[in-house]
């Protein structure tokens, strides 16, 4: 009996210490099992990364705003220039009629008034005669429209201010010389561009009268090419790129101070590659080398010439500066072979007599006068409005 309890007792504490041992392996805070890692998440972005958040997300710290991602300040612009249609030839000495009249009415009243008088005796003919020097008709044109009036006086006898007028407006017309060929060159030949060379001294508008010129040919449809071959003045081809520009029109230019035959030689060669109907080239009226002009200018015509023809040589003169002006084109003429002149200023001055003297004096005609400071106040010359506006009325 005492064998069987001693054995029950022995079970009994075996399964006592059984149990706490099991107890003491699953209790809390026993060793657990490892932690299990959180799944891994993609990287984000830089820019999102970098781009602050605002009130609208969700997460710690409460609701945040998303701004959008800053936005790049835009490239400026470069607006070309819009391009001006300018209006045709045909008819812009008429508009501008007024504005030559206001100029050289003066001329005109002077001569009515004096015509009209009662008694044309020798002192009137020297009053008439002084009159039409001043305006720098010339001495020798002079002296032949007074010689014709005194004629023509003398056969009607009496005289109606009609009559006068008609008198008067016949002699200008044959001294002005209606029948010289005014028609400025520049048909392109074939698939070769014409060339007009631009020539005179600096100050008397040679550049801007380029730039207009331009113009007056786009405005009649032809496509122009310039050449800024006035190397000398450093503003002279930013000026004419700018007349250029205006009406759509390449300008060929070099470096300050550059040798100004081969400006013009790339010039032609560019209107010639462009198909373009006219190359318009300004020339120096300086120059700051040892060279002279008149030796510069004749080498640029002859480099022109390797390419093309010279279609046109336009001698620009103010015809504020009278016999001087006069001279210019007798030096100019000498070297390039003037096929026209261009008589800028003409509606700041009552001297509208240079027309007829410049042209008896070089056997060229006017082809074109500059009326005014606008863009479009270059106008094909017509000898009837020029002596209708001296005379009125």
């Amino acid at each position: 009996m005492d064998g069987y309890l001693g054995v029950i007792v022995i079970v009994v504490v075996v399964a006592l210490l059984a149990a706490g041992g099991l107890f003491l392996l699953f209790r809390p805070g026993g060793k657990s099992a490892p932690p299990v890692a959180p799944p891994e998440t993609a990287p984000l972005p830089e820019e999102e990364k970098e781009r602050p958040k605002t009130g609208t997300e969700e997460g710690e710290g409460g609701a945040t705003t998303t701004l959008p991602p800053p936005v790049k300040p835009a490239e400026p612009m470069v607006v070309a220039p819009e391009v001006e249609v300018p209006p045709p030839s045909a008819g812009r000495m008429v508009r501008l009629r007024s504005r030559l009249a206001r100029s050289q009415s003066a001329l005109g009243r002077g001569l009515l008034d004096l015509l009209s008088r009662d008694r044309l005796d020798d002192d009137v003919w020297d009053e008439v005669e002084e009159l039409l020097i001043k305006a720098d008709v010339g001495v020798a044109p002079t002296q032949a429209i007074v010689e014709e009036l005194r004629t023509k006086v003398k056969v009607l006898g009496s005289r109606t201010p009609e009559e006068v007028r008609a008198l008067l407006r016949e002699q200008l017309l044959i001294q002005v010389n209606p029948d010289l060929d005014r028609t400025l060159h520049v048909k392109p030949h074939g698939e070769r561009a014409a060339v007009v060379l631009v020539v005179g001294v600096n100050g008397t508008g040679k550049t801007t009268t380029t730039g207009k010129l331009a113009r007056v040919l786009v405005g009649d449809g032809k496509k122009v090419v310039l050449g800024a071959a006035d190397t000398f003045r450093a503003a002279a081809a930013d000026q004419l790129q700018t007349w250029g520009e205006r009406v759509g029109a390449d300008t060929v230019r070099g470096p300050e101070g550059g040798d100004p035959a081969s400006v013009a030689f790339d010039a032609v060669a560019k209107g010639i590659e462009e198909k373009a109907d006219v190359v318009i080239v300004d020339t120096a009226g300086r120059l700051h080398t040892k060279t002279g002009l008149m030796d510069e200018l004749g080498k640029v015509k002859r480099v022109i010439e390797k390419k093309a023809t010279v279609d046109e040589v336009l001698l620009v003169l103010d015809a504020t500066t009278g016999q001087n002006g006069m001279r210019q084109a007798q030096v100019f003429g000498e070297v390039v072979n003037i096929t026209g002149i261009a008589l800028t200023k003409l509606d700041g001055t009552a001297k509208g007599g240079i027309v007829i003297s410049v042209q008896r004096e070089l056997g060229v005609p006017v082809k074109l006068v500059g009326l005014g400071e606008g863009a479009d106040d270059l106008a094909p010359f017509d000898p009837e409005v020029f002596v209708d506006a001296i005379i009125g009325e």
